[in-house]
Order: structure tokens, then C-alpha cells, then sequence
């Protein structure tokens, strides 16, 4: 086993999975805090490394692409102090961190890991129910349904429409994006078969972002219903294949029919809906004749 212990946060390798506890230190976002103890399988990691540095060095774990939910929806768009798969180390730590680097390898090495693109999440995202203010609203999610409230900051056009409250098979799409420069982020859900999105702060399905500290958490909403979803790399699901039958030839059904007990008017009635099959195209020559064989032996 080998273990990490720094004020960022604690990590542990047991040869099956690396254990990720996020420290108190101020350094901490609330996202790593609110998110809490994380557990990475071997088969979800795609590498690791350790980053020296002239203060301090970064102890770096990169999960395959598809494999958690949290990176997924917020492709590679989160601050340093949110992401929960980088771990700050001090100088004196480093021949510790470089042990924990050759741990982890191994098993890789040894378990044969493929490190491409999953195609299954192997996370299971955050916990539920979840709960989030920022921004001009508040996004509250159980598991199955969404609700999103608003606040006094909401534009009147999407407050005057109350709360929305809908369930995660309605959702299409989730997004999340964080604020950059004088751009606002959102927390976005497209509903199936809903009209294109309006700019967020009029969208009654988005809660804009303004920048502020608590935003990063609406990651944590985007991935407790990302998880939840249709994996977008999971293959399209297959037809039930349909049970191979041998074709029965119509001369044949209709020679099963002849043989059937029948009187005198019932054979003329077969003979001429025969007729009519032949003339329409659906019996060939062949199998009219042969048909009208069967039937006439009726007789």
C-alpha cells in the first residue's frame, strides 16, 4: 500500500483503487470539500504523474475519458482548487509522491488497464439529494427529478414562470460552464424536444453564474445528473435478432389447405382466389400450377 499525506488532501493506493480525501487547508475548494472522499478504480485511471516544482510539486491523477461524470461535463474547464485528482506536495514529500507514481504504474502495468476513452462511466458521480444556491437561482436534484428555484438576482422574464421541476429521462443535455473575463457561466438542461435555449439569464432551464465562489458547485449538480444519463459513448443498443424461420413456399400452403376436409364449393372458392393470385403476380406459373394440383386432388 502506499499513502500520501498532505495538507491539500490524502491519497492511499491499495493496489485496487486510489482514495482520494480532500484536506481543510484553505487552498481547498468548496467543490473537492462538498464532494468529499473519492474512490478511483484501477480500471478507471488512464495515468499519473508527479510534477517537481521550485516551491512545491503537483501529484497529478488522469482518469480515461468517459470514466467519471464530473470530468465529463465539465471538460477540463475546472479550477485547480476543484479538481479533485491533483494533489499539492511539499518539497520533503517528493521522494513519497515518486514511490506513489511507481505504486500506481505497476498496477497498471501488471492489470494490463487499457488508458483509451471508457465507455461506461466507472464513477459513480456525486452524492444525492444535492442541493445548490449560486448564481440566480437554486438547483436541487434527488436522484430522479430536478428542481430549479430562483432568487432576487433572476431576470423577471424567467422568475415570473415559478420553479421548474422535471425528471432526469426528460433531460437531453447538461451543461455547465464556468465565468470567464465578463462572460457569464451557467448550469444548462435541455429538455427532449424542447425549442433552442435562450441566453441564460432568460433561460427558465438555466441558472446563470455570476463568478462567485459557491458557482464551481453547480458542477456537482451537472454530475449527480450526468451519471444518470446515457453514457455518449456507450454503444446504440441492438435489435433483439429475429428468430430465423424457413419460408413456407405459398404452393405449399395452399396444397396444407387443399388437404384439409373441404366440400364441393369451398375447392371452387380456393381455385379461383388462386386464380387471382396468379394474375396479380404474387404466385408464378410454377406454383399456381402445382396449387391448382393439390386442390383439384381434392376433388
Amino acid at each position: 500500500m502506499a499513502e500520501i499525506i498532505q495538507k491539500d488532501g490524502t491519497w492511499t493506493f491499495d493496489g485496487d483503487a486510489v482514495r482520494i480525501v480532500p484536506g481543510r487547508d484553505k487552498g481547498v475548494g468548496l467543490l473537492r470539500q462538498q464532494l468529499g472522499e473519492v474512490v478511483v478504480p484501477l480500471r478507471a485511471i488512464g495515468g499519473i504523474s508527479y510534477e517537481p516544482g521550485r516551491k512545491s510539486g503537483r501529484l497529478r491523477l488522469r482518469l480515461r475519458d468517459g470514466a467519471d461524470p464530473l470530468l465529463q461535463v465539465t471538460g477540463g474547464r475546472l479550477p485547480e482548487s476543484s479538481d479533485p485528482y491533483r494533489l499539492g506536495v511539499e518539497p520533503d514529500r517528493t521522494g513519497v509522491a515518486e514511490y506513489f507514481v511507481d505504486e500506481v504504474r505497476s498496477a497498471l502495468l501488471l492489470e494490463q488497464v487499457d488508458p483509451g476513452p471508457s465507455d461506461a462511466y466507472l464513477l459513480p458521480g456525486p452524492a444525492v439529494p444535492i442541493s445548490v444556491g449560486a448564481g440566480d437561482g437554486t438547483a436541487a436534484f434527488d436522484g430522479d427529478r430536478v428542481v430549479l428555484d430562483w432568487n432576487w438576482t433572476t431576470e423577471e422574464a424567467k422568475a415570473s414562470g415559478g420553479k421548474r421541476e422535471f425528471r432526469v429521462a426528460d433531460v437531453r443535455t447538461v451543461e455547465w460552464a464556468p465565468s470567464k473575463g465578463l462572460e457569464n457561466g451557467w448550469l444548462r438542461f435541455t429538455l427532449t424536444g424542447a425549442p433552442p435555449a435562450a441566453a441564460p439569464k432568460y433561460d427558465p432551464y438555466t441558472v446563470e453564474l455570476f463568478g462567485f465562489k459557491k458557482d464551481p458547485l453547480m458542477a456537482l449538480v451537472a454530475a449527480a445528473v450526468t451519471v444518470r444519463m446515457p453514457h455518449p459513448a456507450a454503444p446504440a443498443p441492438q435489435a433483439p435478432a429475429a428468430q430465423a424461420t424457413a419460408p413456407v413456399p405459398l404452393a405449399q400452403a395452399a396444397a396444407a389447405l387443399a388437404g384439409e376436409p373441404a366440400d364441393h364449393d369451398t375447392l371452387l372458392r380456393r381455385l379461383r382466389e388462386l386464380g387471382e393470385l396468379h394474375r396479380s403476380g404474387v404466385l408464378t406459373t410454377e406454383e399456381f400450377t402445382a396449387a391448382k394440383a393439390a386442390i383439384l386432388g381434392g376433388f
